[in-house]
């Protein structure tokens, strides 16, 4: 807890530089007031924690943030605290810069170490708490567009704002923000896929919202807008929009009165007037500094009976369509969202929807947002462009193993468990990451594998005799299924026909170690060219390397992933009464998920 002031001692200004100290004194003569020695530390401690947070791109915004939740005293103060923060910050930047990140923790752990303790528990705890939030109060949702089911990236939304809704006993809402029939047409069958995915994923079910289910609520909320003064209907064609955008000038049509913004507004609907011939725009101000802010169009004419919305109850009977971000401001606020968890690309939205929000004097969410993550082995793919190629035929479908699908994915073989591992490792932060599949797998392997039982695929099989003169063998072998679970059961090699196949490129490595190899719980081996297999040994003595082998079996398709093509090669596979769905660990191979067209490969 920081201490209070205290008056009757003098500020400690030794360790700051000459521009802080002058900040700081007209700051104290501002407020008449002193900083004791150990405050003015632990403000120093808040600014350097923060710099190393950030790996020495430390953010004066979060420190003032968090000094004015937890200093009563020096909210009214925040405009002189403030250059005094930003100046600590910066210095703990440049330490960070030419000292390196453990100067930083050092000079921390002399001032303030419980603030090292405290990081280290965020850190495993994955998610830190949610701003203002109130147990039993926090409403979030997920908001993806069902053009397509949901990718890779829609899972961490899924994760994130599922498992803050279970921390707080909140309401979790899956609403299809489906309002685009022409750039983004929703796929019927994504709505079920969706939610069935979302409860897959987060082990919740989720409340539904379909947005072209409730295109007359937005209509009555773009009425009262009008009735505020808070919107007006454009009939610039896009490009003059752009010129006045670009110039900061207002469009003639932004001074129309009411009565003749509901006229157009009629127009709009009846048919009068066509797509691009008008939009409503909502009224902000033309001399701000991004342009994209500047009088945001709000709602358009959609000419739905050339693109009838896909969902036959609701195909041509709308014209007028909302565009997303007034859309989903207004259901927003309809639903009580409490705490919106975006990406840092849609700020932009953030601040369109607020200055929405002001015309209605309503409150906006608290809003978090995170960096973007990328997967080197995904590629750039993106909903659109794979729905293109899977009805070019170009994929299979939305769960070919190319793709970067939850279908996908699940297909072969990444559980739930795996993907909410991943993303709460990452936890929420404004930064970009750069992540390997690996880590994924890494997270899978964990979970799937006390549950996959032992089994093996022979690629390119090679067919040996075993010579067992000199060396007697049993006809049968009973071996274990998982080295960890006696109750699974057992495989059965009959090897009483004396035959047994190994890998072609195990021969290969053989014949440059004079033939000797290990048949796996069997016998170390010596392979001659006329196809004996003579046993040396059934104990391991001769330290050959131990390859994997099958007495028969049949033939099968091994599916996996290479350099983002797909491989399909024929395997002999271990007879076994495993059913279609099973997650199965191939001997030297990887996991890989058994279908009744093959084995999926998931992952080494």
């Amino acid at each position: 807890m920081m201490a209070r002031p205290n008056l009757h001692r003098e500020p400690c200004f030794e360790k700051l530089t000459a521009t802080a100290l002058k900040g700081w004194i007209r700051c104290a003569h501002l407020m008449s007031l002193q900083l004791d020695a150990e405050s003015i530390d632990l403000i120093r401690a808040y600014c350097l924690q923060n710099a190393l947070q950030y790996e020495g791109k430390g953010q004066a915004g979060s420190v003032i943030g968090r000094l004015m939740a937890e200093r009563e005293d020096l909210r009214k103060h925040g405009k002189e605290v403030a250059p005094l923060v930003t100046e600590l910050v910066e210095m703990a930047n440049v330490k960070a810069a030419e000292e390196g990140l453990e100067a930083v923790r050092k000079e921390i752990e002399e001032l303030a170490p419980h603030l090292l303790v405290k990081q280290t528990k965020e850190r495993k705890s994955g998610l830190s708490e949610l701003p203002d939030a109130v147990q039993g109060g926090v409403v979030l949702r997920f908001a993806p567009n069902p053009n397509g089911p949901l990718s890779f990236g829609h899972s961490r939304g899924v994760v994130i704002n599922s498992e803050y809704a279970k921390r707080y006993d909140g309401r979790m809402i899956l609403r299809f923000d489906d309002t685009d029939t022409v750039r983004k047409p929703p796929l019927p069958q994504a709505y079920s896929m969706i939610e069935e995915e979302f409860i897959w994923l987060s082990g919740i079910t989720p409340e539904v919202i379909i947005a072209s289910d409730r295109i007359e609520i937005y209509h009555q909320f773009a009425v009262e807008l009008f009735h505020k003064d808070g919107s007006y209907v454009c009939e610039c064609s896009a490009e003059e929009f752009k010129q006045h955008r670009v110039n900061k000038t207002e469009c003639p049509h932004r001074e129309n009165p009411l009565e003749r913004n509901l006229e157009l507004w009629g127009q709009m609907n009846d048919g009068t007037l066509a797509p691009g011939d008008a939009v409503v725009r909502v009224k902000t101000d033309m001399q701000l500094a991004n342009p994209a802010l500047r009088d945001w169009p709000a709602l358009r004419i959609q000419d739905t009976n050339k693109n009838p919305h896909p969902r036959s109850e609701i195909g041509s009977r709308w014209r007028v369509w909302p565009l997303l971000d007034f859309q989903s401001a207004v259901e927003d606020h309809l639903q009580g969202v409490t705490h919106i968890i975006r990406g840092k690309d849609l700020m932009d939205s953030t601040r369109k929807q607020i200055l929405l929000y002001e015309h209605f004097d309503w409150k906006y969410p608290e809003t978090i947002y995170w960096g973007r993550v990328k997967v080197h082995e995904f590629g750039s793919f993106s909903t659109s462009g794979m729905r293109q190629d899977i009805e070019s035929g170009e994929y299979e479908g939305w769960d070919d193993i190319r793709l970067p699908t939850i279908a996908a994915l699940r297909r072969k073989g990444i559980s739930a468990e795996a993907l909410r591992s991943f993303w709460l490792e990452l936890s929420l932060t404004q930064k970009d990451i750069k992540a390997a599949l690996s880590t994924l797998h890494s997270h899978n392997t964990k979970v799937i594998d006390l549950k996959c039982p032992r089994t093996s695929a022979i690629r390119k099989p090679v067919e040996f005799t075993l010579d067992r003169k000199s060396v007697a063998i049993p006809t049968t072998l009973n071996i274990a299924a998982h080295p960890e679970h006696d109750d699974f059961e057992k495989r059965v090699f009959d090897i009483s026909e004396l035959t047994v196949f190994i890998e072609e490129a195990d021969l290969q490595m053989a014949m440059q170690k004079d033939g000797l190899v290990r048949l796996k719980d069997l016998a170390d081996v010596r392979l001659h060219g006329d196809g004996r297999a003579e046993i040396l040994s059934l104990e391991p003595e001769t330290g050959s390397s131990i390859i994997h082998w099958l007495p028969t079996g049949h033939e099968t398709i091994l599916h996996s992933v290479e350099n983002g093509e797909l491989k399909k090669e024929v395997v002999l596979f271990e007879n076994n009464n495993h059913p279609n769905g099973t997650l199965l660990q191939l001997e030297r191979i990887g996991y890989a998920r058994k279908e009744e067209n093959g084995l999926f490969i998931c992952h080494g």
